[in-house]
């Protein structure tokens, strides 16, 4: 199969840059591949606990606003059925289950992309002349190494892989980040279990709104890393922790009171700096994730510094036929949505068709 953009990934990012290309490419040949089973990118994998009230917003795509939801319903379930919607009214090219195994340039930087895929159908190839990524984070959960951690004969997990505060009814829960994952676990098992915080540093609150001027500064702070080609930054070390009513009231009960980080685990528990053991029926590790791209390492895109450098937007510095979304500043929803744009715009415009657009659009 040949086509003059792959995207690949149908959350967020990826649908709004296949909407976008659909209105300033109409004419080019797109296809969006999604390894998923359904629509809803990484939202229809998390925890049938996790409502839409309890969960990070939202942005609109555009064209479509979200409108008025119930706030209790499963986030999964809403994304879902929002997606679902949005891949129908517009038509979007989306074909899954698409498994993308790795990206190759068989013909070196002036000949087209080999995207090579897994279908329920057996191996198929597809020759691209760019692709937009936007495989986001959830496929790769990060697990950081502590020593015993083979030994420990209580339950592990990671934040991909709880599903109800009610699994741990009467056990001692060790939450380990200090992120807003963590936070929220910790609430919600409150009354369900005792738990214990550990971070390898303090949490970082801050008592600043969280408006549009804060939102343009956390995008300008991770830009500069991904522009340097240095790795990203979880969310939480660009953004801080909101002193919400709710977290102030967790920290007066005790429950978001981070014991420091543990040294080693043992088979009943972990071991802190002072010596003492923590006995813990299990360890949930809200340790965030990592960019999935290891479908692209046959590219050669990654800096010495272990990131991949971009143009300050999407462009990757190492190979232009690569535009990233949902990568660094745009790992956000709202930013996502953004980048989707940006990735359209110049993917348009190197097919040539960006006049035909921006004239009717008056842009």
């Amino acid at each position: 199969m040949t086509v003059d953009v792959v995207v690949i990934g149908a959350g967020q990012a990826g649908l709004s840059a296949a909407y976008h290309l659909g209105r300033r490419a109409p004419r080019a040949d797109v296809v969006v591949l999604d390894a998923n089973d359904g629509p809803g990118g990484a939202w229809r994998h998390r925890w049938p606990s996790l409502t839409l009230g309890g969960a990070h917003a939202v942005h609109d795509l555009p064209g479509l606003p979200l409108g008025e939801v119930d706030r209790d319903e499963p986030s999964s379930r809403v994304v879902s059925r929002y997606f679902d919607a949005y891949e129908r009214l517009f038509g979007l090219p989306v074909r899954r289950p698409v498994r993308v195994r790795s990206v190759t340039s068989p013909d070196g930087p002036d000949g087209p992309l080999l995207v090579h895929t897994t279908t329920p159908e057996g191996d198929v190839d597809v020759s691209a002349r760019q692709i937009i990524n936007a495989t986001g984070t959830w496929d790769r959960p990060y697990w950081p190494f502590y020593r015993g951690r083979d030994v420990f004969r209580g339950r592990q997990l990671h934040t991909r892989d709880f599903r109800s505060a009610e699994d741990f009814r009467g056990q001692h829960v060790v939450v380990v980040g200090a992120g807003t994952s963590a936070v929220q676990f910790l609430l919600r098992l409150r009354g369900i279990a005792t738990t214990t915080w550990a971070t390898r540093r303090p949490p970082q609150w801050t008592d600043r709104a969280f408006d549009a001027a804060w939102g343009r500064e956390v995008e300008r702070s991770v830009a500069a890393r991904t522009s340097a080609g240095l790795p990203t930054l979880s969310v939480v070390a660009a953004t801080g922790l909101p002193l919400t009513a709710e977290y102030r009231q967790g920290i007066a009960d005790g429950v978001l009171v981070s014991r420091g980080m543990f040294t080693h685990l043992t088979p009943d528990g972990v071991v802190f700096d002072d010596g003492e053991e923590v006995r813990a029926d299990a360890i949930l590790w809200a340790t965030g994730f990592r960019p999935a791209l290891e479908h692209l390492a046959p590219l050669r895109l990654r800096e010495p510094g272990g990131g991949i450098r971009t143009d300050g937007g999407v462009v990757v510095e190492r190979d232009p036929r690569v535009l990233l979304v949902g990568y660094g500043a745009s790992a956000s929803t709202l930013g996502a949505t953004r980048a989707g744009r940006q990735a359209a715009r110049v993917a348009a415009e190197r097919l040539g068709s960006r006049t035909i657009y921006d004239e009717a659009h008056g842009v």
